[in-house]
């Protein structure tokens, strides 16, 4: 095998050659060991592989995989987008599965990885199933998230789990005003708000408080973050609704994260608006298992002495 270097020239692929895209967190030698492994099981099987040119040189490739710049068509011909990581680096290639529309299939190198179809110790399978088309493709509901200022919009953006408004400066806390379908329901100071769909019931929701949705039922979560109120409860509305947070005039300036990987500055008066999304993503899946049985293997819940209905 020979190193790929940021020069290696995008290899010409018949335009009938099945190609799957591969991202990875390349920063971990067990990413990197991963990743080999997968590219090099493509390949025997004849399936083309396309990588980032930013992550070619960390990977011993062979000179057939195409190496691409990172730009917005970078998928663009691509039949999966596999990604190896933990959930940031599936949430990057979330970026790509929606800007694309190709299914992402994610392998969890992480811990949690909720998103993640495979574990480590899946790859030889993922390879498998890849190569036989044995997969399925649902679709992930996402929010479109506009800011205003002065009734304008000055920001557009769009996240896959969720949407947070969150206090900038550390000692003190972020006045807000949240809002349902264009009715205020309450304000108060808290550390954020966060504002979720139910792919991200179970990421930075969950660890404000929120429910467990599961991902089949349509809905918007709003959930507050150490709020000082009496009523200050996570709400679950129609996945037809606008929320919206409104940051008081006269309190410090706030800052909003989408996915926790794009943010912007939100000035004292500024208004987020937060609605389901245009576009989806969509995820390959390999298991029927369901999501409570996901829920309870990813949290390690205590399920010992569970019986079951009668039969």
């Amino acid at each position: 095998m020979t190193e790929s270097s940021a020069s290696t020239p995008r290899a010409s692929a018949s335009p009938n050659r099945r190609t799957v895209f591969l991202l990875a967190h390349t920063g971990r030698p067990a990413a990197v060991r991963s990743a080999s492994r997968v590219v090099q099981g493509l390949l025997r099987c004849g399936i083309g592989v396309r990588i980032l040119q930013e992550e070619a040189g960390d990977l011993p490739l062979p000179p057939s995989v195409d190496v691409v710049p990172h730009e917005p068509d970078a998928v663009d011909g691509c039949e999966l987008l596999v990604v190896l990581g933990g959930d940031g680096t599936l949430l990057r290639g979330a970026e790509f599965a929606r800007r694309s529309g190709v299914p992402m299939l994610g392998v969890n190198l992480g811990r949690v990885g909720f998103l993640a179809e495979a574990e480590r110790d899946d790859l030889d399978k993922v390879v498998d199933r890849v190569v036989t088309k044995a997969y399925e493709v649902e679709e992930r509901m996402t929010l479109d998230v506009l800011v205003r200022e002065d009734g304008r919009v000055v920001h557009s953006d769009w996240a896959m789990n969720e949407a947070s408004v969150e206090k900038r400066a550390r000692e003190r806390m972020i006045e807000v005003v949240t809002e349902v379908d264009g009715r205020p329901v309450s304000g108060f100071g808290c550390d954020g708000v966060v504002c979720a769909t139910p792919t991200g019931s179970t990421a930075y929701a969950f660890s404000a408080g929120g429910p467990v949705v599961w991902p089949e039922v349509e809905a918007l979560l709003m959930v507050p973050i150490s709020a000082h109120a009496l009523f200050a409860k996570p709400l679950v509305t129609s996945p037809h609704s606008v929320l919206a947070v409104e940051v008081q005039p006269k309190t410090p300036h706030g800052v909003l994260w989408c996915d926790g990987r794009r943010t912007v500055e939100l000035p004292a008066g500024a208004r987020v608006e937060v609605r389901r999304g245009a576009v989806p993503v969509r995820l390959a899946r390999l298991h029927h298992a369901s999501f409570t049985d996901r829920l309870v293997a990813k949290f390690a819940l205590p399920v010992a002495g569970w019986r079951g209905a009668p039969r």
